[in-house]
């Protein structure tokens, strides 16, 4: 027998099927997905690697086939369904199969299983009697007392006799051998939840939950396996429909694996599962120790579980029967890997729930682009739940101009009208929350009399400000010096706009020196467990605000909050990115949610100094339909996703001048696949009626992708934009195969991402 192998070298030119001999002692036990130790290359040299496939044939010279040395004892093995989805992966994102690999294995290797062992009296009470009086007149000290203990309780736990009754281990092997005891030993599950009672509870759903879920289950109970999208407003009671949806799926012996963005994967938000579906429940996130991950696993693995929680690699949970994947704030960018390959959650989890005969739910109250375009376009279905589980009223939402603030002299980030409302709801002792809009920040140039922000002329996206006093566009390329004045309105407010979280709460503590405040942000988040009890103090109103980044408007649920400050709305609209007026979008919807979801009606204020702005004015009027309208309009004009599709090839390297030429190879070599995949060109009539001919892919850059150079390596970026996912998906073949075969790339790292974010 011959098992197929993948060994665990990096490189792209070993990126392919080694065969190996199975030795006669593993006929039997070997399956692919397992871990194997194999000679490789002339040295012989022991290697790990991963068995994709076993057969009875060879395709190599019989005289030169190895043979496998052994299975590693703590190596972890991938389930075969599992191998296909890393094939499939490698496909469509790139890099190497056992980069796939690695990335399906959410466990890289066997934890010691935790053993609880009791001790349990196999005599009767007279024979015991007579054995502690023997024990006693022998003056056996120890023997005597842990036969009295056992006399008083017929089983006792190993830890409880070792360590208060001070018995050694011999005196236990003693004991054992004379036929008194018996040592029981037990496999424990270590779990990061205490133990939690299912409690039954009687729910009322609102008609538009009722519909979601009967219509989820009409289909399921007929076979039908979609991919639904749940577009609920925030409040809207969509984690009640997922634990319904859930209910279904588990009542026909399958399982369900529920993501969440590990930001949001609180407390609070586990505790709803485990209330109801008990300790069929398993949890997986970042501050597991090593033991507690391998646990969750293996229980999942061996059918003790039904519902898997966590961020994106949960999604690799070795189920046996998988029913239905779960995707809770689908347009969180957390969803997509930033690691080789560089995978989208979205589009894994579909796969996976096709090769396994599952179903998709995808849900938020403000749908990604891309989710929504596919949904219009019915490759997805759309369910809306536009109302308030409890019907309580939205948000009312206030946008204060921070250009005006500044000509009436108030130069503080805290608007007037914030201010005003902040001391209203300090005296009703009701509580705030503060929020900075800091995420994907990166020095934009704007003016603070008029508004104004630098955009690049090519690329509709703004300039970002670099160190040498440049301002660069991370598209293209295109740069200019930084400016002073304004081209606008010729103001000298015009700069960099700086503001962090610590210096917020100074200026809060600063204008109410009595209000207690808490703030939440990378700095006060490092340790284990700060993140729950930042959030635990806040809700149980042990402070007044809450001052923090995005991570404090994910699915948090606080009944007191009556309002809720964005800052600086502009910090996340203008980053260089194409997807910023989304991102802003969702962040000040999102953010708005966060007020009256109690009995009290709350109050959103937006300080922006681009009121107009249609991101900010459609999540103002917490508009959804009007902002997808203007944005879609937006990405069909410039050619940007969902409209059509975007791979990045980022190239790096420490020799600039290299990297360079390196770059203008591949664009050129790109330039001619692009022509043989089309079929030379497609044609386009212009206005003047004349066809015109268009390359069915483009090509922008080699530009900078943010910053040019970290810890002395160059990076650059090439983007090929085209219809047809495919396509770029060919490009990419032909592209990875150029490199293969040019030595020249050997001292260059090349990676690509479709559709980054």
């Amino acid at each position: 027998m011959f098992a197929d192998v993948i060994v665990d070298i990096q490189h792209e030119k070993l990126d392919k099927i080694f065969q190996y001999r199975i030795p006669e002692s593993m006929e039997g036990k070997l399956e692919p997905g397992m871990e194997v130790l194999v000679p490789f290359g002339k040295g012989n040299r022991q290697i790990r690697g991963y068995v994709t496939g076993i057969s009875q044939t060879c395709d190599y010279d019989l005289s030169k086939v190895k043979e496998i040395i052994e299975i590693p004892e703590r190596a972890m093995e991938i389930e075969a369904k599992l191998v296909a989805l890393a094939a499939w992966m490698k496909e469509n994102y790139g890099g190497t199969m056992i980069q796939a690999l690695k990335t399906v294995l959410p466990i890289k290797q066997k934890e010691n299983a935790k053993i609880k062992k009791r001790l349990r009296l196999l005599l009767d009470e007279e024979t015991g009697r007579r054995q502690l009086h023997y024990y006693q007149a022998k003056n056996q000290k120890a023997r005597a007392r842990l036969m009295a203990a056992l006399l008083d309780d017929h089983v006792l736990e190993y830890e409880l006799v070792t360590k208060k009754l001070n018995i050694t281990t011999p005196v236990i092997r003693a004991l054992e051998e004379q036929g008194v005891l018996a040592v029981e030993t037990e496999r424990v599950f270590r779990t990061p939840m205490k133990q939690v009672e299912q409690q039954a509870q009687e729910i009322t759903y609102t008609p538009e939950q009722r519909n979601v879920i009967s219509q989820f289950r009409q289909d399921y109970g007929e076979g039908v396996r979609c991919t639904y999208l749940i577009h609920g407003v925030t409040g809207s009671g969509k984690t009640e429909v997922y634990m319904e949806m859930i209910h279904t799926v588990v009542d026909q012996g399958k399982q369900a694996i529920v993501l969440i963005p590990e930001i949001a994967l609180t407390y609070q938000t586990v505790m709803r599962f485990y209330r109801r579906f008990g300790d069929r429940v398993a949890i997986m996130n970042s501050r597991l120790s090593a033991g507690e991950r391998y646990d969750q696993m293996m229980r999942a693995k061996a059918g003790q579980v039904d519902v898997m929680i966590g961020p994106r690699s949960a999604l690799f949970t070795p189920f046996p029967d998988l029913g239905l994947i779960v995707i809770d704030e689908e347009h969180e960018p957390t969803y997509k890997s930033e690691q080789t390959p560089r995978y989208h959650a979205r589009e894994t989890a579909i796969q996976r729930a096709k090769m396994e005969n599952a179903s998709v739910v995808l849900g938020s109250a403000t749908p990604s682009m891309e989710a929504m375009y596919r949904a219009r376009r019915g490759e997805y279905v759309l369910f809306e739940m536009k109302n308030r589980s409890r019907m309580q009223r939205m948000a009312e939402v206030y946008t204060v101009d921070m250009r005006e603030e500044l000509k009436n002299g108030n130069r503080s980030i805290l608007s007037t009208k914030l201010r005003e409302l902040m001391e209203d709801r300090l005296e009703k002792r009701e509580q705030i929350m503060l929020f900075l809009n800091r995420r994907g920040y990166s020095g934009f140039i704007s003016c603070r009399e008029c508004g104004h922000v630098v955009k690049c002329p090519h690329c509709d996206v703004s300039l970002s400000v670099h160190r040498d006093g440049k301002m660069r566009c991370h598209y293209c390329g295109y740069e200019q010096p930084k400016i002073t004045v304004c081209p606008e309105c010729g103001s000298h407010y015009i700069g960099e706009f700086r503001a962090g979280t610590q210096q917020i709460e100074e200026i809060v503590h600063e204008t109410f020196p009595l209000a207690r405040v808490l703030r939440m942000d990378m700095d006060t988040t490092r340790q284990k467990d700060a993140h729950e009890k930042i959030l635990a103090a806040f809700a149980n109103e042990e402070a007044d605000v809450l001052v923090g980044t995005q991570m404090i408007v994910k699915g948090h649920d606080f009944p007191n909050v009556t309002l809720v400050g964005v800052l600086a709305a502009d910090m996340s609209l203008y980053t260089g990115d194409y997807r910023s007026g989304e991102r802003t979008f969702q962040l000040l919807t999102q953010a708005a949610g966060r007020a009256g979801r109690g009995e009290r009606p709350g109050e959103a204020v937006i300080q922006t100094y681009d009121p107009s702005h249609y991101a900010i004015e459609t999540a103002v009027a917490q508009d959804y339909e009007a902002f997808y309208e203007e944005e879609i309009r937006y990405r069909e004009l410039m050619g940007y996703p969902p409209a059509e599709q975007l791979l990045a090839v980022f190239v790096s390297g420490e020799d600039e001048a290299l990297l360079e030429k390196g770059c203008h190879y591949l664009k050129e070599y790109i330039f001619r696949v692009i022509r043989g995949l089309s079929g030379g060109r497609n044609t386009c009539t212009g206005k003047t009626g004349a066809q015109t001919e268009l390359p069915a892919a483009g090509v922008i850059g080699p530009a900078s992708p943010g910053i040019d150079k970290i810890k002395d390596v160059y990076r650059r970026v090439i983007y090929i934009k085209a219809e047809r996912y495919e396509l770029l998906v060919g490009i990419k073949d032909r592209v990875e195969k150029y490199i293969e075969i040019n030595s020249g790339f050997d001292s260059m790292r090349i990676q690509f991402d479709f559709n980054p974010m």
